[in-house]
């Protein structure tokens, strides 16, 4: 060999020698790293396409018919909660209105529930108040004499008032006697009524009563205009209970005989008045002969008053 190829060899040798070769368990375990990173990846690619054409899917399914599909929504945004700022225990108070605004401006109690409007089968008030409206009698307290259908005012004087006497749509006034249980038949009467139903427009029989607690509370004391030297005083009395709101008031004043003669001791009168929808009965409590009302009888047939209304109106 000549001197120049082997010095060609030695070289050769000095500069492969240090770097050795690889042993053959690295080889392998090099290999098999390579083929799982390959067998992910391929998992992934399929996965990412499946999950793409589902969605292309369900974008196509639900999208309006006729209307072309867009490209599906982006996926939505996962939310982070957050804590609720603390409340001080002054910005949880509930404010309360004032007292004025519970009341009405005059200090008034508020107003019930409304009462349904009474109409009739065509939808507008009754024009018409029929027989059938008013109460009858209880068998004990029949006199044998016929009620009088007869105009009238249904309300004593009030200094000049005349409550309720707006937004009338129909009214109907009798006169009826009665006696007592105990009254023998065949005796006078013991007292009679001045009986009046009014029908109301609608809304309107609720300011009626409420005109009438005025007047009365209005008119304490009143010189009578037709017999000289006679005073009435009107004083509100308890006692409700009756329809959907009533007011009872009372009447004293002097009897007198002649002319204008005062005969000693005082007359009462007990007037009710009683509201069931838009309609208003009244019972006032006239007498006969200077006779008193008898409380328990007016509240009797003050019963029977509503009880007739309701048939009425039902």
């Amino acid at each position: 060999m000549s001197r120049e190829l082997h010095r060609f060899y030695r070289s050769l040798a000095q500069d492969t020698d240090p770097g050795g070769l690889v042993p053959p368990d690295l080889v392998r375990r090099y290999a098999d790293r390579r083929a799982r990173l390959r067998a992910t990846a391929g998992v992934l690619v399929v996965a990412a396409l499946v999950g793409g054409t589902a969605a292309g899917t369900r974008f196509v399914l639900t999208a309006a018919p006729g209307t072309p599909a867009g490209p599906p929504a982006s996926p939505p945004t996962t939310a982070v909660s957050v804590p609720a700022p603390a409340v001080s225990p002054a910005a949880t108070v509930t404010s309360v209105p004032a007292a004025s605004a519970l009341t009405g401006s005059a200090g008034r109690s508020p107003a019930g529930p409304a009462s349904p409007a009474v109409t009739s089968p065509s939808g507008r008030p009754p024009t018409a108040i029929p027989d059938a409206a008013f109460f009858t009698l209880a068998a004990a307290n029949e006199t044998g004499v016929r009620p009088t259908f007869t105009p009238g005012p249904p309300l004593p004087q009030l200094c000049g008032a005349h409550p309720g006497d707006s937004g009338v749509v129909q009214r109907r006034g009798r006169v009826l006697a009665f006696r007592y249980a105990d009254t023998p038949k065949g005796y006078v009467p013991d007292g009679s009524y001045r009986h009046t139903i009014t029908v109301y427009r609608a809304g309107r029989a609720g300011d009626a009563l409420g005109e009438l607690r005025a007047a009365v509370r209005d008119c304490p004391v009143q010189q009578s205009s037709d017999t000289p030297g006679v005073t009435s005083r009107y004083r509100l009395l308890g006692g409700g209970g009756y329809g959907d709101e009533s007011v009872l008031f009372e009447l004293r004043r002097s009897y007198s005989e002649g002319a204008g003669d005062p005969a000693g001791g005082d007359e009462t009168r007990l007037v009710r008045a009683i509201r069931l929808g838009d309609v208003v009965t009244v019972l006032w409590e006239q007498g006969w002969e200077g006779t008193s009302s008898d409380r328990s009888q007016v509240d009797a047939d003050s019963r029977r008053a509503v009880d007739a209304l309701r048939e009425w109106l039902d």
